[in-house]
C-alpha cells in the first residue's frame, strides 16, 4: 500500500500544510486503531484515508481523517491533498465526491490550471461572551468570540494583523479551555494590513487533539469565510493563514456552502509496510 505526503494550500514544497494520504483498496475500512497508529506515526496535523466506493450512487470515495491523537469530523487540507493524489496518481478529471461520516458528501473539483476547489458546508458563527481564561491563554484581549456550531471551533477576532502574528499562546491553557468548552480548537483572526494580496489573516490552535498550531486549516475557513464576507461585503475573498509555513485559501460563500480553493504539491510517496 502506498502512502503520500502532500503539502496543501501551496504551490511549492515545504509550505502550506502537510497531510498524509492513504488510498485504500475497495472493501471494508481497516481497524480504527490501525488508522490512528498510522496517523500518529506520520505525525502531521491530519492523515486522510480514502476508500473507493465502486457501487455507490452518492459518492466516489469514502474519506476519514485522523489527527495524531483522535479522529476528526472535517478536514480541508487533507481532503484537498487526497483530491490532488487522485488527480496525479489515478487520472482524476473534474469533480470527485467524498462521503464523510459526519459532514455529508464533500466535493473536490480539479481545474485545468492545477488548483482544486472544495465544496464544504458553511459554519457561520454565533457570537458568545469571551470565555473565561481565553485572554490569558492567548496573551491578548479579543474583540469578539463566536461559536461555530458543528465545526466545534471558537472564532476569536483580534484588532489587526499584527496582533494575530504576535500571539504566543499558552498551549496548555488553550488545551484546558477547549476541553472545558467542548471545542476542537481556537481560531484567531483579523483584517489584513494595508496593501497585501489577501483580505484577512488567521491562525489555528488545537493542542488537545495533538495539533499545537496548524499550518493551514481549510475547515476553519468554513467559519472564516462567512464571517469576513459579511463584514467586508464580498463573497469572494482570500485568507492568509499566518503560521510559520503559511498558506493562502481562496474562499467563496455560496449560500450554506463555502468553496475553498488552493493548490497542492506531492513531496513524498512510498510503500507502507506496517
Amino acid at each position: 500500500m502506498r502512502i503520500y505526503i502532500v503539502d496543501a494550500f501551496t504551490d511549492r514544497p515545504f509550505a502550506g500544510n502537510p497531510a498524509g494520504v492513504c488510498l485504500l483498496p475497495a472493501g471494508k475500512w481497516p481497524e480504527d486503531s490501525w488508522m490512528q497508529q498510522v496517523a500518529a506515526e506520520l505525525n502531521h496535523s491530519e492523515t486522510a484515508f480514502a476508500l473507493p466506493l465502486p457501487d455507490a450512487a452518492e459518492a466516489d470515495w469514502a474519506i476519514r481523517w485522523f489527527a495524531p491523537l483522535v479522529e476528526t469530523n472535517l478536514c480541508g487540507h487533507a481532503t484537498l491533498a487526497t483530491a490532488h493524489v487522485l488527480r496525479a496518481e489515478r487520472g482524476l478529471v473534474g469533480t470527485v465526491r467524498f462521503s464523510s461520516r459526519e459532514s455529508g458528501v464533500l466535493l473536490a473539483h480539479a481545474d485545468d490550471e492545477g488548483s482544486i476547489t472544495l465544496d464544504f458546508p458553511a459554519a457561520p458563527g454565533t457570537e458568545v461572551p469571551v470565555p473565561e481564561g481565553l485572554a490569558e491563554a492567548l496573551g491578548t484581549e479579543p474583540e469578539a468570540t463566536f461559536r461555530t456550531g458543528a465545526l466545534g471551533d471558537l472564532l476569536t477576532v483580534l484588532p489587526d494583523e499584527a496582533a494575530v502574528r504576535a500571539v504566543t499562546p499558552d498551549l496548555d491553557a488553550v488545551a484546558a479551555l477547549t476541553r472545558r468548552e467542548g471545542l476542537r480548537g481556537v481560531i484567531i483572526t483579523a483584517p489584513a494590513g494595508a496593501g497585501p494580496a489577501y483580505d484577512f489573516v488567521s491562525r489555528f490552535f488545537s493542542p488537545a487533539e495533538g495539533i499545537l498550531e496548524d499550518p493551514v486549516t481549510g475547515s476553519a475557513h468554513t467559519a472564516l469565510a462567512p464571517y469576513w464576507s459579511g463584514r467586508l461585503g464580498r463573497d469572494g475573498l482570500t485568507g492568509l493563514q499566518a503560521s510559520v509555513r503559511g498558506g493562502l485559501v481562496r474562499t467563496a460563500v455560496r449560500g450554506d456552502r463555502v468553496h475553498l480553493t488552493g493548490n497542492a504539491v506531492t513531496v513524498l510517496d512510498g510503500a507502507l509496510h506496517a
